[in-house]
């Protein structure tokens, strides 16, 4: 994920240079004869690292470049995925790390050394004040977890939904 303007001129500039080695794969016709397989190997490498750049440079520039006044939504499939919900908040709302450090009543370093390690090293409430400085509000809030930790086996969401009645 691109967090600031240095990492995504450093990724336009990575672009280039897998750009220029995938045009030099594809001027290599001795390999590609003589190692099909390792040419097409070689080259969708490449290919893939181009094409994951060129995936968060399109994030990056959405989020910095939208129309400040239509509210974005932002998503996350996984509680894991939150602290990059968190830095694409802060992107899109166009605020500098210190600007946000003010907001959350957290210093510049803090905010810099939280996004620097996706906000391992920050607090849950640390967390949550950042997200309460972004203004976040959550569209709906659904959590589904094993209920049955004896079966050993994972509860369906059909059990979770009707649950058998135990008689006594």
């Amino acid at each position: 994920m691109i967090k600031n303007d240095r990492q995504y001129e450093i990724s336009k500039e990575w672009v280039k240079k897998f750009s220029e080695a995938i045009a030099r794969v594809d001027e290599d016709k001795a390999t590609k004869r003589s190692d099909p397989v390792g040419w097409q190997l070689n080259r969708d490498s490449l290919q893939v690292h181009l094409d994951g750049l060129l995936e968060e440079i399109a994030e990056y520039e959405m989020l910095v470049n939208r129309d400040e006044r239509t509210p974005i939504e932002l998503s996350c499939d996984r509680l894991v995925n939150f602290p990059r919900l968190l830095i694409k908040a802060r992107l899109a709302a166009n605020l500098s790390q210190k600007e946000l450090a003010e907001l959350a009543g957290l210093t510049e370093e803090q905010i810099r050394a939280f996004e620097e390690n996706d906000y391992q090293n920050a607090s849950f409430a640390e967390a949550i004040e950042t997200g309460s400085a972004l203004e976040l509000k959550l569209k709906s809030c659904e959590v589904l977890f094993p209920l049955d930790t004896l079966r050993r086996t994972p509860i369906t969401l059909e059990e979770l939904q009707h649950p058998r009645r135990v008689k006594f």
